[in-house]
C-alpha cells in the first residue's frame, strides 16, 4: 500500500467518525477490513446514505444507485479504492 492510499484511509475514518457523528470510535479502531455494516462497526442504511453525501461532498464521487453505493461501502479497502478510481476533487 502507498503512502497515499494510507493517508486516504485514515482521512476516511476520520470523516466517517466525524460525519456520522460516531463519538464512541475512534477513527485508528477502525480496521481497513472491517465490514462498516452489521456485525463490523454497525452502520446502518440511513448511514449509507449520508456516507454516499460524504463520498460526493469532499471528492466529487456521485453514486446514483443505492446498490453500487452497498458495493463500495463494504469497508475502508473499498471506499479507498473507488475514491481513487474515481475522485474528481
Amino acid at each position: 500500500m502507498n503512502m497515499e492510499t494510507a493517508e486516504l484511509k485514515k482521512q476516511l475514518k476520520q470523516q466517517i467518525v466525524q460525519f456520522l457523528n460516531l463519538t464512541s470510535v475512534n477513527p485508528d479502531d477502525i480496521k481497513d477490513d472491517e465490514p462498516l455494516f452489521g456485525e463490523g462497526l454497525g452502520l446502518d442504511s440511513i448511514d449509507s446514505i449520508e456516507l454516499i453525501v460524504l463520498l460526493s461532498r469532499e471528492y466529487g464521487i456521485e453514486i446514483k444507485d443505492p446498490k453500487e453505493g452497498r458495493k463500495i461501502l463494504v469497508d475502508i479497502n473499498t471506499m479507498a479504492a473507488y475514491v481513487e478510481q474515481h475522485r474528481t476533487k
